[in-house]
């Protein structure tokens, strides 16, 4: 529950909006009764927001209340598609989710958070103090901190569902790798390398010295959120550049790594790494470079083989040197996945697509042993939360997993501005010893106004 200086913060916050905090914001945990549906409410509803909405509302047991966007073009489309229009047509929008939470805390049960990465925390914490369930985006924040703060505030409400979309973790091709890396296909692990050729880089690699007019459908103080306030530019920002500016977005790491680096941390138990290296080149000023590479140091557990386990990342088109795998001659590198480097040889998990043990002809007989033990029933990673929601079953990525998963892929971010040095890392303290420096970046300062109790 909430103390005064969470109410006092939250009121801050409302008035900033104009809006009219009802007394008694007492949180509660809403477990709908037998047989009436989840009431639910969509935080974002444009691009992968849309694409959210759409797995919510085709549930037969959610009843969507209300959708939030601060630019009306995605709120007014998405309201209008026949989808929300003729199965919900009294659900209510708004633009600013503050006002949404505050007026609708009594009528929604769950949130799905589909914002910019610089605002998954603040919306998923003031929602989780309020006593909802709560669906978010990876990466699950854009900070160590902020991953930290969530997982703890849900450990705090046990009977709270939570889930980061990451939903590949759900489908049949990632539990199978993870499945046969634990049961033992390849033997104890000795390293693993994962890439990905997407990047979210590139010019500008500094903010313009302009400003463009801000359009009517786009309210920039709300999109700008707890970010520090800057000149709208069109199409810098919004709707699609902002993941390569670090006030906003986590860059191709946060981007992609939460999905790649997901079945490695499941199949391998890690827990947080306790250094971090970046082999790559330097951040521009305000935005991340391209073609990182990533080198974290884990501590064995009884899946590895040795007493720390090496994990290197790739993006934006760099990838590993070929020749470290049983690769045959005319065998290519799928565009994004892992390489597990066991004691008995290699499991290829390419991304979303069939593991495939190397050498293929030393592996035959095990993978049909392994097909006629295992067995894996269809999961949808969005149903599952509802069902969860609904006193069904447990989610995969809750935040007590999702949280760690998250705080080792931004430590990566943080390396990065630190190219080629060893990071030492706390993860009790929250600190990386003997670097001051680094320690800056492990939480953000929140813009005036948008302060919330326990971050920023």
């Amino acid at each position: 529950m909430p103390d005064k200086s969470t109410r006092r913060t939250f009121l801050k916050q409302l008035a900033a909006t104009g809006a009219v905090l009802p007394l008694g914001l007492n949180p509660s945990v809403f477990s709908p009764p037998a047989g009436r549906k989840l009431r639910h409410a969509a935080i974002g509803v444009g691009g992968m927001g849309w694409s959210d909405l759409k797995r919510f509302c085709t549930h037969e047991n959610v009843e969507l209340v209300a959708l939030c966007d601060v630019d009306t073009r995605y709120l007014v489309k998405a309201a209008g598609n026949p989808l929300v229009a003729e199965k919900f047509p009294h659900a209510r929008t708004y633009r600013d989710w503050r006002e949404l939470l505050d007026r609708e805390k009594n009528n929604i049960d769950s949130i799905n958070v589909s914002t910019p990465d610089h605002m998954h925390a603040p919306i998923s914490m003031t929602a989780l103090s309020m006593g909802k369930h709560v669906f978010c985006q990876k990466p699950l924040a854009h900070d160590i901190q902020e991953c930290r703060a969530l997982a703890e505030e849900a450990a705090r409400h046990p009977r709270l569902v939570t889930q980061m979309c990451i939903q590949i973790h759900s489908h049949l091709t990632y539990r199978m790798g993870v499945k046969m890396v634990r049961a033992g296909m390849i033997g104890k692990v000795k390293e693993v390398h994962s890439w990905c050729g997407k990047g979210w880089t590139g010019p500008p690699e500094r903010r313009p010295d302009r400003t463009d007019p801000v359009p009517e459908h786009l309210d920039w103080d709300l999109w700008l959120g707890t970010a520090p306030e800057r000149p709208f530019v069109k199409g810098l920002y919004h709707p699609k550049n902002w993941r390569k500016w670090m006030d906003f977005g986590t860059g191709t790491l946060g981007d992609m790594a939460c999905h790649i680096m997901d079945p490695v941390f499941s199949a391998l138990d890690l827990t947080a790494p306790d250094q971090v290296k970046s082999e790559g080149t330097p951040p521009f000023e305000e935005a991340y470079s391209p073609k990182n590479k990533i080198v974290y140091g884990f501590p064995g557990t009884r899946y590895t083989a040795g007493a720390t386990l090496t994990y290197t990342w790739y993006d934006s088109g760099r990838m590993p040197d070929r020749d470290l795998f049983p690769l045959a001659r005319d065998q290519k590198l799928p565009g994004g996945g892992s390489m597990f480097v066991g004691e008995e040889g290699c499991l290829l998990l390419p991304h979303w697509a069939a593991p495939r043990p190397l050498p293929g002809d030393r592996f035959k007989e095990k993978i049909k042993a392994f097909k006629k033990k295992h067995e894996f029933p269809a999961i949808n990673h969005y149903d599952q939360f509802i069902d969860a929601c609904l006193g069904k079953g447990k989610t995969t990525t809750p935040f007590s997993y999702s949280g760690p998963l998250t705080e080792t892929v931004v430590m990566g971010l943080i390396a990065h501005r630190f190219p080629q040095e060893t990071l030492l890392w706390d993860p009790e303290g929250l600190r990386f010893p003997g670097k001051p420096e680094a320690d800056q970046h492990v939480r953000r300062s929140y813009r005036k106004g948008w302060e919330i109790e326990g971050l920023g």
